[in-house]
C-alpha cells in the first residue's frame, strides 16, 4: 500500500531538512535599502514567517548584479559588503528554528534601476510596447552573467543560507533565454530548447562546482510563458530534465510574466477550491516525467486543495506568496486545526500599494471587514 504524503511531515531536499511541505515563495517586500542591503524591517518579516510555522522561506529576488535589478529596494549581491547584513538576517532566522533559501536572479530586459548606466541585457534585441528594450548579449556578456550567478551562490552559502534558488521564470533574463518569444539567437544559445537552456545549464554547473554537491540548489521555472510563441509545457518538461541532469535538486513551478504575457505571476481574482492551482496540468505532466521534488505555486488558498495536490502526487511542496502577506501565521493556524482557507482575495493591492511607496502588508482589510 502506498503511503500518502502529508503536509505536516519532515522531508529532505538534498541536505536540507524541512518540518513541513508548506513554503513561502520569494516575494518582493520593498524592504531592502536603496543600496540593496538587508534592513531590520526585512529581517523582521523573515522572523515573522518563521513564527508562523512556514517550512521554508525563499527570500528574494536578490539581483546578481546592480544592473540586473528589477527595481528599487531589492537585494543586490554585487558588493562584498552586503555579506554582513545577509549573515545577520540568516542567523536571526536560524536562532528561532527557521530555514531560509536565497533566490538569485537577473531581470534582463526588465531591469529598471534609475541610476544604472548600461543598456539592459537580453538574449536578443527587442523593444516592447511598454518601452522596455535591451541589446543582445555577446559571448563575453554571457560568461560574465554566469560568473555573477556563481558569485551570488557563493555569497549565499557564505552567509549561511540553507540553499539558493535560481530564478528562471516570469520573463526575467534566464526565462527570456528559455522563451522563443524573446530568444531569436542563431548561435549555440538560441534555436531549439536545448540550446536556449544552455546558459542556465552552465550556471547550474558553475554553481555546483563552487558550492559542492551537498548544498541545496533549487530553481523557479515557468510552466509556460502564456505568450504566443513563448515557452510551452512540452519545452518546460524537456529543459527541466536538462536542469536535473546539470544538478538542480528541486523545481518550483510558476508561470506568466510581464506584458505581453497574458497573465502576471500574481493573477487577480479569488478562486473557488475547484479552480485553485493555476498550473495543475503542467504539474501532472512534470511529475509523470521528471524525477525531482516539485514545488507548486499559483492560486492555492485552501488546506484541502494543498493536501489533495500533495497526497495525489501532483506536488511535493506547496508555495505561497500573497496568502502569507495577508496572514503570516496561516501555516500555524492550519497546523493547530483551523483549516479555513486563506483570507487572501488575490486583489494585488499589496503589490500596487508597495509600488506606490506604501507599506508591505495586506491592504484589503476593509474589503474583508465589509465582506
Amino acid at each position: 500500500m502506498i503511503r500518502l504524503a502529508e503536509l505536516f511531515e519532515i522531508t529532505k531536499i538534498n541536505s536540507l531538512e524541512l518540518k513541513n511541505r508548506l513554503i513561502r515563495s520569494a516575494t518582493w517586500e520593498g524592504k531592502a535599502s536603496t543600496s540593496g542591503s538587508v534592513t531590520p524591517e526585512l529581517t523582521s518579516i523573515m522572523k515573522r514567517l518563521v513564527e508562523g510555522d512556514v517550512g521554508l522561506i525563499i527570500a528574494g529576488i536578490a539581483s546578481v548584479t546592480r544592473d540586473g535589478s528589477p527595481g528599487p529596494n531589492h537585494l543586490i549581491l554585487s558588493k562584498n559588503e552586503e555579506l554582513n547584513g545577509l549573515t545577520a538576517m540568516v542567523e536571526e532566522v536560524h536562532n528561532i528554528g527557521g530555514k531560509i533559501v536565497l533566490q538569485i536572479g537577473h531581470a534582463g530586459l526588465f531591469s529598471q534601476l534609475q541610476d544604472r548606466i548600461n543598456e539592459n541585457l537580453g538574449p536578443s534585441p527587442i523593444k516592447l510596447e511598454s518601452g522596455h528594450s535591451c541589446r543582445e548579449m555577446n559571448l563575453d556578456d554571457i560568461l560574465e552573467v554566469i560568473g555573477e550567478f556563481e558569485n551570488a551562490a557563493n555569497v549565499a552559502r557564505n552567509a549561511h543560507f540553507d540553499g539558493v534558488q535560481i530564478h528562471a521564470a516570469h520573463g526575467y533574463l534566464l526565462s527570456q533565454f528559455l522563451s522563443p518569444f524573446y530568444n531569436k539567437r542563431q548561435d549555440d544559445y538560441g534555436g531549439n530548447a536545448t540550446n536556449r537552456a544552455k546558459i542556465i545549464c552552465e550556471i547550474i554547473r558553475a554553481i555546483r562546482e563552487s558550492v559542492g554537491t551537498q548544498y541545496p540548489l533549487l530553481m523557479k521555472l515557468n510552466s509556460e510563458d502564456f505568450i504566443d510563441g513563448g515557452l510551452t509545457i512540452e519545452e518546460m518538461i524537456k529543459v527541466a530534465g536538462l536542469f536535473r541532469e546539470a544538478g538542480v535538486d528541486a523545481i518550483e513551478l510558476s508561470g506568466g510574466g510581464y506584458p505581453p504575457a497574458k497573465y502576471l505571476p500574481i493573477r487577480l481574482g479569488h478562486l473557488n477550491p475547484n479552480e485553485e492551482g493555476y498550473y495543475r496540468e503542467a504539474a501532472r505532466r512534470f511529475k509523470e516525467t521528471i524525477h525531482l521534488p516539485l514545488m507548486l505555486n499559483g492560486g492555492i488558498r485552501s488546506y484541502e486543495v494543498a493536501s489533495q495536490l500533495v497526497n495525489g502526487g501532483l506536488a511535493d511542496y506547496i508555495t505561497f506568496c500573497r496568502p502569507l502577506i495577508r496572514e503570516p501565521d496561516l501555516i500555524k493556524r492550519w497546523r493547530l486545526g483551523d483549516k479555513r482557507p486563506s483570507q487572501c482575495i488575490s486583489c494585488n493591492l499589496c503589490f500596487y500599494r508597495l509600488k506606490e511607496g506604501k507599506d508591505f502588508r495586506c491592504w484589503a482589510e476593509k474589503q474583508h471587514a465589509e465582506g
